[in-house]
C-alpha cells in the first residue's frame, strides 16, 4: 500500500504577471465556464528546484541541461586528470556515449546532448572516474557506464523523474506531481500603460524615451502537489524520505515563479496550507472551486478557505477515507487537523511521514 502526501495552498498574488503565454499575457484557464488565472505546473516546479539549491546539499541535487560534456570534462579535472583538454573531452564525449546518452555536435559547436538530460552530480562524478580509470574499448565498459547513470539519482530526480528518449532504460518515474494553479474566482486581465523617460533629454523637448503596455491580473490562486513516499522509497531508501518530504513541501509552500518580479514585487507567502498523509489515492480538492468564488467585501482568501475545508468533507463522506494524518494553517478545517506555524507543521509531518513508512 502507497503513501501519498498531499499539499493544498491558497496564496493570494496582488498585481502581477508570474506565468506569461507565448504572447506575453497572463496565462489562463477555462474552468467551471470562467476564465481563470492559471500558472503552470513547469513554472512552479522550476522555482521549487531553486528554492532546492537552499535546502539540500549541492551533491545530493542534479543539473537539466545539454552541457552533459561540459559536466563531465569540469568532474575529470576536479579528479585531478592532467590530459590536455582536447583528450579530455573525447573521454567525456565517448563515456557518455557508452552510457546511452545522445550526444552530437552541430556546425562548430561543441557536443551536446540531443535533448535536456537529467542528470545528478553523483552520476556525474562516476562517470567522470570511470572514463578516467577504464579502457573505453572494453566491452565491459558499457555496462558499468551505464550502471553509473541509473544509481545515485538525486533528490530532484527521484520527485520529478527523468525521461531518457535515447536509451528508456534510463527513465525513472516521478515521485512527486504538481497541478497547475488556478484562482478560486473568475479573473479578467487588465494592462499597464508604462513610459520611460530618458535621462539625459533636454527638458524643453520632454517626452518619453519609450513607451509600451504589460499585461498583468491578481488572485487567490489554489495549489496542488502530492508526493507517493512509498515510490520515493523505492528510489532514494527509506531512510532519507521524510527528510525529503519536509523539504518538498517547504519548497513547494515558501517558492514563486519569478516572471515579472522586477515589475511587480509580487512574492507573497500563502493564506492557508493544508497537508494530508492518506493510504488510498492523493486527493486533488480542485473541485472546490468548480463554482467560482464570488466577489465580496472580506476578498476571496477567507470565502476561498472555507470552500476548501467544504470540498475535503464532501469527499472524505462520500468517496474516500479521511486522512491517516492533517495539518493546517488556517482556521475552516475540522477539530482532527492540527493548525500549527509553518516550521511546526513540517516538522511534525517529517515526524508523521517517518512513522508511516517505518510502521511494522
Amino acid at each position: 500500500m502507497s503513501i501519498f502526501i498531499d499539499f493544498h495552498v491558497l496564496q493570494t498574488v496582488p498585481p502581477s504577471c508570474v506565468n506569461r503565454d507565448d504572447t506575453g499575457s497572463p496565462k489562463t484557464a477555462v474552468y467551471g465556464g470562467t476564465v481563470r488565472a492559471r500558472v503552470s505546473s513547469q513554472a512552479w516546479k522550476h522555482a521549487m528546484r531553486s528554492e532546492f539549491k537552499n535546502l539540500f546539499k549541492e551533491e545530493e541535487l542534479g543539473s537539466r541541461t545539454k552541457n552533459v560534456v561540459e559536466m563531465i570534462e569540469n568532474e575529470m579535472i576536479k579528479a585531478g586528470c592532467e590530459s590536455d583538454d582536447k583528450e579530455i573531452h573525447k573521454k567525456a564525449v565517448d563515456a557518455l556515449k557508452l552510457a546511452g546518452i545522445d550526444v552530437k555536435s552541430k556546425k562548430d559547436e561543441p557536443e551536446k546532448a540531443d535533448a535536456l538530460f537529467f542528470m545528478s552530480s553523483q552520476q556525474a562524478k562516476a562517470i567522470a572516474e570511470h572514463a578516467l580509470s577504464l579502457d573505453l574499448k572494453a566491452a565491459e565498459s558499457k555496462n558499468i557506464l551505464k550502471k553509473d547513470l541509473k544509481e545515485n539519482p538525486s533528490v530532484d530526480i527521484a520527485l520529478f523523474g527523468r525521461m531518457a528518449a535515447s536509451d528508456p532504460t534510463l527513465n525513472y518515474d516521478a515521485a512527486a506531481q504538481v497541478a497547475h494553479a488556478i484562482s478560486t474566482h473568475a479573473v479578467q486581465n487588465e494592462y499597464d500603460y508604462f513610459t520611460a523617460v530618458d535621462d539625459l533629454q533636454d527638458d524643453d523637448n520632454a517626452g518619453a524615451g519609450h513607451l509600451g503596455t504589460v499585461e498583468f491580473n491578481s488572485s487567490t490562486l489554489y495549489r496542488y502537489a502530492t508526493v507517493n513516499a512509498s515510490e520515493l522509497e523505492k528510489t532514494l531508501g527509506k531512510d532519507q524520505v521524510a527528510e525529503v518530504v519536509k523539504k518538498f513541501g517547504q519548497a513547494f509552500i515558501c517558492s514563486m515563479p519569478t516572471g515579472k518580479e522586477n515589475s511587480f514585487a509580487n512574492r507573497t507567502f500563502p493564506d492557508t496550507v493544508y497537508v494530508t498523509i492518506r493510504k488510498d489515492q492523493p486527493v486533488n480538492l480542485c473541485g472546490a472551486f468548480e463554482a467560482p468564488v464570488k466577489k465580496s467585501s472580506n476578498g476571496y482568501a477567507e470565502a476561498s478557505e472555507k470552500e476548501l475545508a467544504k470540498q475535503a468533507e464532501k469527499v472524505y463522506s462520500r468517496f474516500a477515507a479521511k486522512p491517516i494524518k492533517a495539518f493546517c494553517i488556517g482556521d475552516s478545517f475540522d477539530a482532527d487537523t492540527a493548525s500549527l506555524p509553518l516550521d511546526e507543521l513540517l516538522n511534525e509531518l517529517e515526524k508523521a511521514v517517518d512513522a508511516e513508512l517505518n510502521e511494522v
